[in-house]
């Protein structure tokens, strides 16, 4: 069965939105990390590993979401971000309290982790690199992760924003999607072909040339 695109198109694909790509990094190095630095029964191990399944859940559930409903499309989107942005502080609250250093914007090991985060979309590639890192080298890893999926997050809420201004939301594509269907398909009027409800609608609504009779020429309601 061909698919209708002009409304209700179900072909968006979360998993390859590089954000989403990112998300499922970020929990990965969450979800490790979590469980081998802090101490069985810390609230704080459930606290960042559910921000971090938020981060990612919520953008696949905006993306289709979005079939039906632009509001809630942005609205998880952007719930997406503040998960995020409550993971980030989990990290960085990590290093704080423990002494340990959160790498300047300039220093050579964050422009070089920027760099290899930039270019890895895969999580088994963290998987596998955290397994030699230090717990202060992990948190700046997630650190950098969280921010560039936070630019990513926020080109694609603009993206959305766009789409919604240019193309409306569902209730227009649904108008558009049935107004050129009648068109196609040789209808002028709103459900008749050439009027409203009549099979012909020239001389009446709802006979084929009169009101209610089937002439309708003599009278209104008599056969002929």
């Amino acid at each position: 069965m061909q698919e209708d695109k002009d409304f209700l198109w179900q072909g968006n694909d979360y998993r390859s939105l590089k954000a989403f790509r990112k998300a499922e990094c970020i929990y990965d190095v969450t979800y490790y990390f979590a469980h081998k630095y802090l101490k069985p029964g810390d609230r704080t191990i459930d606290q960042m590993v559910q921000a971090a399944r938020s981060g990612k859940q919520n953008l696949a559930e905006g993306n289709i979401d979005g079939n039906t409903s632009r509001e809630m499309e942005l609205k998880l989107t952007n719930v997406n971000r503040a998960s995020l942005h409550e993971l980030l502080l989990d990290y960085e609250d990590y290093l704080r309290v423990r002494g340990l250093e959160q790498w300047k914007y300039d220093d050579a090991r964050c422009i070089k982790t920027r760099a290899f985060c930039k270019a890895h979309l895969e999580s088994s590639v963290y998987r596998e690199k955290i397994k030699e890192r230090s717990d202060e080298t992990i948190a700046n890893i997630a650190i950098t992760l969280i921010h560039q999926c936070d630019v990513l997050i926020r080109g694609l809420i603009e993206w959305k924003k766009r789409a919604f201004k240019e193309k409306g939301g569902i209730k227009e594509e649904m108008y558009r999607a049935r107004k050129e269907w009648l068109r196609r398909n040789g209808y002028g009027g709103s459900y008749g072909r050439d009027g409203r409800n009549g099979h012909d609608g020239r001389d009446g609504r709802n006979g084929r040339d009169g009101r209610n009779g089937r002439d309708g020429q003599d009278g209104q309601n008599g056969q002929g």
